[in-house]
This record gives C-alpha cells, sequence and structure tokens, in this order.
C-alpha cells in the first residue's frame, strides 16, 4: 500500500505523517480492534486483494468502490491502480450520478456489496471471523467521519458493514 494517502494529512498536528504513527491512535485489545492498520490492514480498503464487482476484477475494494462512481464504460480504467491512485483517478471520468444526493443514497449499499465480495475470499474470510466478536471501527487521521471516525467523531459505516459480514459468516 501506498503512504502517500497517510503523507498528506497530519496526525494530531504533526506537519507531516511519519510511518506508524497510527499506533499513536489506533486501539487493538481485546476488545477492541479502532484502526485497520498493523495486523488489521487487511479489514482496509486499501489492502490490496482482488475484488470482482460488476464483471470487472479490481485490485482492491477500494478500486471497485471508487469505479463504481462513474460510468461503466470507464470502470476498467481503474481495476489496475493502486488504491491511493483510485481515490483519485474516478473523478476524471463521467459520474453516473446526477447530484452528490444521489451518490449519497446508494454508497451504502454499494460499499456493503463490494465489502461483502472482498470477504468471499476463504483466506480473508477466516482471517475476519477470527477478529471474534470484537468491535471494528475504521478509525483514522485523515478526517473521514462516514465510513470511519476520527478524533472519537464519526459514523463508522465500514465497521458497521464488516461487523454485519463477520455475523453473515458465522
Amino acid at each position: 500500500m501506498s503512504d502517500k494517502m497517510y503523507d498528506e494529512v497530519p496526525v494530531k498536528g504533526k506537519i507531516k505523517y511519519t510511518k506508524g504513527d497510527w499506533k499513536e491512535y489506533a486501539v487493538h485489545d481485546e476488545k477492541n480492534i479502532k484502526g485497520f492498520f498493523g495486523e488489521y490492514m487487511f479489514l482496509s480498503n486499501f489492502f490490496e486483494s482482488p475484488v470482482y464487482y460488476k464483471d470487472i476484477l479490481y485490485r482492491s475494494s477500494e478500486n471497485a468502490y471508487q469505479a463504481s462512481k462513474i460510468e461503466e464504460g470507464f470502470r476498467g480504467h481503474l481495476a489496475n491502480c493502486t488504491p491511493y491512485q483510485s481515490k483519485k483517478l474516478w473523478k476524471d471520468f463521467p459520474s453516473i450520478d446526477k447530484s452528490a444526493q444521489e451518490w449519497d443514497e446508494r454508497k451504502y449499499k454499494v460499499m456493503a456489496e463490494i465489502v461483502f465480495m472482498k470477504f468471499c475470499n476463504d483466506e480473508l474470510k477466516e482471517k475476519l471471523l477470527a477478529t471474534g466478536d470484537k468491535y471494528l471501527e475504521e478509525t483514522n487521521h485523515w478526517n473521514d467521519v462516514s465510513w470511519g471516525v476520527c478524533n472519537g467523531k464519526g459514523e463508522n459505516n465500514l465497521g458497521k458493514i464488516l461487523m454485519k459480514i463477520r455475523d453473515f459468516w458465522k
């Protein structure tokens, strides 16, 4: 995974992210996995693991998610780039949503479908199941308060999806 995403946003007022700064705020204990880093990086959408979505094999769930925002004929452009690149590249292609509200109405369902496909992989499924009943939270420092939690605030929708998928596989 590229560290570029982390290099762009300071951690707790720092000027630049230093590899490993996530250890300052992530919590990995007997009840929680807050922060999808280290041994729990596989929970992150930036973890590179092939995902099929709408008949295209993507490099990661992040790639598939970003591709879901654009017209079908252009989605293949996001299949093999890095997850970080897909997060920026999708903006170069025609969006299928007419408004931000339209995207907001479907993004949770899209994410749930893509993340489910990611965890159809037997190895990843077993790793997810091995998290037991721990609370899963996409704790971050880049201010994603929709899919995760930053500075104690956020909806943690990715964590909620992961816990639902884990319950399904149990």
